[in-house]
Parts: structure tokens; C-alpha cells; sequence
């Protein structure tokens, strides 16, 4: 979805350095994999069709932060009496 975006966190020498990949459009996603040796964020179509792609070597990747787009809200859920304030 529009908005969703990783950021990335790698060793670089002494010091780090973050990378963001985001879905610049609407139906687009950003999906992370995870396979020898090496950490792939990619995003991607509503059809599956990668657009973009950035790869890290594992061994480097110190953070991987998902942040999900915001969500719209359901017009016909209805709240839950006491909801999360009953904690």
C-alpha cells in the first residue's frame, strides 16, 4: 500500500548508514527477503512485478524497521465498549 516503507540500518565501517525503500504508489508494496547471506527489500506491483529492489549483506544489517502505511478505518466495524483505554 501507498505509504508503506522499510528502513534499513547497516554497518558501515565504524559508523552506519540507513536506507529507506518506500511504494511510491497507490497498490504497491514493499516486501522483505531474507536467504543466504543476504537481506533483499523489494517493491512491488499489485501483479507481483518488482519495480525496486536493494540488497544487503546480512552480516551487515544491524536494524530492519517496518513501517506500515496507515490504515483507513472500517466504516461498519463497530468500537468495542472500553476498548484499548481499559487497560
Amino acid at each position: 500500500m501507498k505509504g508503506d516503507r522499510v528502513e534499513i540500518v547497516i554497518d558501515a565501517g565504524g559508523s552506519t548508514k540507513t536506507y529507506e525503500v518506500v511504494a511510491t504508489r497507490a497498490g504497491r508494496r514493499v516486501e522483505m527477503v531474507t536467504g543466504r547471506g543476504v537481506v533483499e527489500v523489494n517493491e512491488v506491483t499489485r501483479s507481483g512485478v518488482v519495480v525496486r529492489t536493494a540488497r544487503f549483506m546480512a552480516s551487515r544489517v544491524l536494524a530492519l524497521v517496518e513501517h506500515p502505511a496507515p490504515r483507513r478505518p472500517d466504516p461498519y466495524r463497530q468500537p468495542v465498549p472500553g476498548g484499548d483505554s481499559a487497560r
